[in-house]
């Protein structure tokens, strides 16, 4: 349909449990993760929140710079 525009999906809203669960490692490493990387993430009511889609995006551009970084190193 010419003229509307595409309807934005809506993505997941994950806590920081869901997020320690989802990576496979302990929730204080998240909190670590907000604070010593530029993973996404922002705080609602207090509590840190993380939108799925914008998550693994960061996740494959983490992974990417590392393989990078690991090429660079040899």
């Amino acid at each position: 349909m010419q003229g509307q525009e595409k309807k934005r999906e809506r993505t997941q809203i994950m806590t920081a449990g869901e997020v320690a669960k989802y990576l496979g490692v302990h929730q204080i490493t998240v909190y670590r993760l907000i604070k010593e990387t530029d993973m996404p993430a922002f705080k609602l009511k207090g509590q840190w929140r993380f939108k799925k889609d914008l998550l693994d995006e960061w996740i494959v551009k983490s992974m990417k710079e590392r393989k990078d970084l690991d090429i660079k190193l040899k």
